[in-house]
């Protein structure tokens, strides 16, 4: 099959501050078929624009034309790579998939930008995919063991050789095939000659949206996405959903044993775009909702709310109309700091918050402070946060988190540091206050956030959501971690060779 590649784009290292501890969402995907002659690429490069949150180190978009494949894969932004109006000529089609991705410590390569293609007995296969499976290394040893050769370090890449080396006839059939072989949280995009397909893991970790735009339809990992491009919101694609798109509709497949939903709470506290609905759930009605439990659970006397923009903005208007007071823009974010800003010496490093949050001292100066954030991670962003508001003349400040206390690492795409590093998971409630220089400390309860969301109280024989990040309940096995914990890991040093190459 003939298909066409872009010339590679300069390796650019993978670079973050060694005291940032912004958490971050691996992927969002989109996918458009059906589209008027050539525009699909441009309607994904729109859905992808708009999910740039959920990913910002590298983007990439696949487009089928006839019996031809069509891709392309860039570092950096979206709009960057894909802005200019060349892009239809450059990725003709009237079907495309498209994958915005953010790398974590292994560095940002090429070779693990998606979307992958990969050249099959039935024809070409373009994939896209959110999240992480949780038996990668286990695979990826047992493919290599088979004869495969991976030419990434991508646990998306498994699944196109799973896919490959399945006996089952019909590209659908191997596509269910492959899933019935991963674990994890993922939401998938694939697009073949004539078919798009899409699918989300049997809990619904991760999200997947079916909209319409025309006549064409789109998958996308948010709703943001379908406003953006103009389509209408079809539905969620369900938890352990396959549907299958081509010139004769859409189908649905439910392939596998009808298990309870566990969407991931993290999606409503922090990585999902305010305007988006999850689930059927307005994320900033969710976090207004939270600041509200928030101020009920943990009031304080004080003159003024003030957010950490722009997360923690809808959880202080909530816990602001909640108290009933004023809520005041004490901490000014800059949106002007390109990703790729490095600073020169340590010194400058250490002033980098300041760069990015900025206090308003007209704001803060003599004022008791309710400090709303969405979550404390490690703590050293919230440390230089209150110190600059004390700086700028705040008599108190009163540290509010707008999520319960982070205690275990995540394994379904979020890029989380080991529990050895979260500061919840290592120090007790006064020794946090102490540490973060603050006057008092709360943190929105586990059935606080529940609450908010309109399922609580958690129930702990079968938890609503995936929770882990509080509670320790992982949602499936997590067998690549078990093996390594067990010693019996021989695949840990190859993979960590290829992604040092």
């Amino acid at each position: 099959m003939r298909h066409h590649i872009a010339e590679p784009v300069v390796h650019r290292e993978h670079w973050r501050e060694p005291e940032d501890d912004q958490l971050r969402l691996e992927c969002g995907v989109c996918g458009v078929w059906g589209a008027p002659e050539n525009e699909a690429s441009s309607i994904v490069a729109l859905g992808l624009h708009a999910l740039q949150h959920r990913g910002q180190e590298a983007c990439g978009i696949a487009s089928v034309h006839d019996d031809r494949f069509y891709t392309e894969r860039h570092q950096g932004l979206v709009g960057d790579a894909f802005g200019n109006a060349e892009l239809t000529k450059r990725l003709p089609g009237q079907a495309s998939i498209g994958h915005t991705r953010y790398s974590t410590a292994g560095g940002s390569f090429l070779r693990n930008i998606q979307p992958m293609f990969a050249d099959l007995d039935q024809g070409g296969i373009a994939i896209a995919h959110n999240g992480n499976l949780t038996n990668f290394k286990y695979l990826h040893a047992q493919l290599v063991s088979e004869g495969a050769i991976f030419q990434s370090t991508s646990d998306s890449e498994a699944i196109l050789h799973l896919i490959a080396r399945s006996r089952k006839a019909k590209i659908v059939d191997r596509f269910i095939d492959a899933l019935s072989r991963i674990e994890g949280g993922y939401a998938l995009v694939a697009q073949t000659r004539f078919k798009m397909i899409g699918a989300r893991d049997p809990l619904g970790i991760r999200p997947l949206v079916l909209g319409k735009v025309g006549e064409a339809w789109v998958l996308a990992s948010e709703t943001c996405a379908l406003d953006t491009i103009g389509a209408t919101f079809v539905r969620d694609v369900e938890h352990g959903e396959v549907v299958v798109i081509d010139e004769e509709g859409l189908t649905s497949i439910k392939p596998f044993a009808a298990r309870a939903a566990r969407p991931c709470l993290f999606e409503y506290v922090y990585f999902a775009r305010p305007d988006s609905v999850v689930n059927g759930l307005s994320v900033y009605d969710v976090r207004k909702e939270m600041g509200r439990r928030l101020a009920r659970e943990h009031k304080v006397e004080a003159d003024i709310v003030v957010p950490v923009p722009d997360s923690g903005v809808p959880a202080a208007l909530g816990y602001a109309q909640e108290s009933g007071l004023p809520y005041e823009m004490g901490i000014i974010r800059s949106h002007y700091l390109g990703r790729t800003f490095i600073q020169p010496s340590q010194g400058a490093r250490q002033k980098g918050v300041r760069m990015k949050h900025s206090p308003n001292r007209a704001a803060l100066e003599g004022k008791r402070v309710v400090l709303i954030d969405d979550s404390i991670v490690r703590g050293t962003t919230s440390l230089k946060l209150v110190r600059a508001v004390r700086a700028a003349g705040a008599k108190e400040v009163h540290l509010r988190s707008a999520s319960p206390q982070i205690l275990f690492p995540d394994f379904y795409g979020i890029d989380m540091p080991e529990r050895s590093q979260l500061m919840a998971a290592t120090h007790s409630m006064e020794e946090m206050r102490a540490v973060l220089e603050v006057d008092s400390l709360g943190f929105l309860s586990i059935d606080g956030l529940y609450d908010a969301l309109g399922a609580g109280p958690r129930n702990a024989a079968s938890p609503q959501y995936t929770d882990h990040y509080f509670t320790g309940d992982y949602p499936t096995r997590l067998l690549d971690r078990e093996i390594e914990e067990g010693g019996r890991d021989p695949r840990g040093k190859q993979l960590s060779l290829l992604v040092t190459a």
